[in-house]
């Protein structure tokens, strides 16, 4: 097959070099990381490493780091009723954003009578005053809220939305895991109590991710129960193997985090500029902070399936959005929520850039896009 060009690095990146050669180290450890003999802490000393790796990229404490599954489980895990800090009330409710990954809108463990919901503005950044009116509602809640969308990259004022949220005696569940390695944040600095990260959108392996908490946050209760590992709060042989290569992968990729930011920025700068030359494509969420690799954008009339059959005909892969549906085009959920009517939700395709990406992939998928724009305007004109 020849070379593609691959453009859709928000649903999983390549293997990172670093963290492949981590993996093929761990293969060859043959120890179960909870037994006592040499070889179980061999194992066990590839899993702290990796802990220590994961703590550091989002500065917080090695001991509060959690492994998991991926980031749904995180994000499920981290959807706990009962959470508290030390001293405060505990979390009965669940506000999330209208526009937060399907597995944070299902809820984790709460009640579906106590989960709600949180506006978005046109440009897909929380509508604080309502924030402000949902949690002078009732009881302490816990806030859910994406530090960068995965479909158009805005980045929320998580900083703004901790203040609102404490002040309320509520918690601040943060979902980094579109954030990690594209833009600097560490959980103090945006004031989180808890994030959860993932390793596949960092060029770690898919099925593992990591909850981490800050240093005040009790009462998180298990999703699996069983033996002792992760201190008690996720039952399970850990993933070596995977776990030793998220470690790796988020070294690499807090070493690359400032260089690869500047690169993709300009490459996108260039991508859009050659899409702006679409008459009636609107670029989503353009007026506020996005992660520098994300580019979504729609034209009226345009039907996403069709655009990204189009791309992929000419060998270059981009979605329609979020990759976890079941492999369908379907109208984005972060549009509607967005106020965008269903004929231009329909259409949205995305393209995410990543340490890979180069000018020339740039010059072909805008050449493929000329082509595709060009059949679309000329069916308009022959419908009209």
């Amino acid at each position: 097959m020849p070379d593609r060009v691959y453009l859709d690095w928000n649903a999983t990146t390549p293997l990172r070099p670093e963290a492949r050669q981590a993996m093929a180290v761990a293969w060859e450890v043959a120890g179960n990381p909870s037994s006592v003999h040499a070889e179980g802490r061999r194992a066990r000393r590839l899993v702290e490493d990796a802990r220590d790796a994961v703590a550091a990229a989002v500065s917080a404490r090695r001991q509060d780091v959690v492994f998991s599954s991926g980031g749904t489980e995180a994000n499920a895990l981290a959807l706990t009723p009962g959470l508290r800090r030390a001293g405060g009330e505990p979390v009965r409710r669940l506000l999330a954003s209208a526009i937060e990954h399907a597995s944070v809108l299902s809820g984790g463990r709460f009640a579906a009578e106590a989960i709600g919901t949180i506006k978005v503005s046109g440009s897909g950044l929380v509508d604080l005053d309502h924030l402000r009116e949902r949690l002078s509602e009732g009881d302490p809640a816990l806030v859910s809220v994406m530090l960068a969308n995965n479909e158009t990259g805005a980045i929320q004022p998580v900083g703004d939305i901790a203040g609102i949220v404490h002040a309320a005696g509520g918690l601040l569940h943060v979902d980094a895991i579109q954030a990690l390695g594209k833009i600097p944040f560490d959980i103090k600095s945006i004031k989180a109590d808890l994030i959860t990260l993932s390793a596949h959108k960092i060029g770690g392996p898919k099925g593992v991710g990591a909850l981490v908490m800050a240093e005040e946050v009790q009462g998180l209760e298990p999703l699996l129960r069983g033996g002792g590992q992760e201190l008690g709060r996720r039952a399970g042989t850990e993933n070596v193997a995977g776990i030793a290569a998220f470690g790796a992968a988020a070294r690499a990729a807090m070493a690359a985090l400032q260089g690869d930011a500047e690169r993709l920025q300009n490459l996108r700068g260039r991508l859009e500029a050659g899409l702006a030359c679409t008459p009636g494509m609107i670029l989503l969420a353009a007026d506020v902070p996005r992660l520098p690799n994300t580019t979504l954008f729609t034209v009226p009339g345009l039907k996403a399936e069709t655009a990204v059959i189009g791309f992929d005909l000419g060998g270059i892969a981009v979605s329609s959005g979020s990759a976890c549906s079941s492999g369908k085009v379907q109208p984005s959920h972060v549009l509607a929520a967005m106020g965008f009517g269903r004929e231009l939700a329909e259409g949205a395709v995305r393209l995410s850039l990543g340490w890979s990406t180069s000018e020339a992939d740039i010059d072909l998928v805008l050449e493929a896009w000329r082509k595709l724009a060009d059949a679309l305007l000329k069916g308009r004109r022959n419908t009209a």
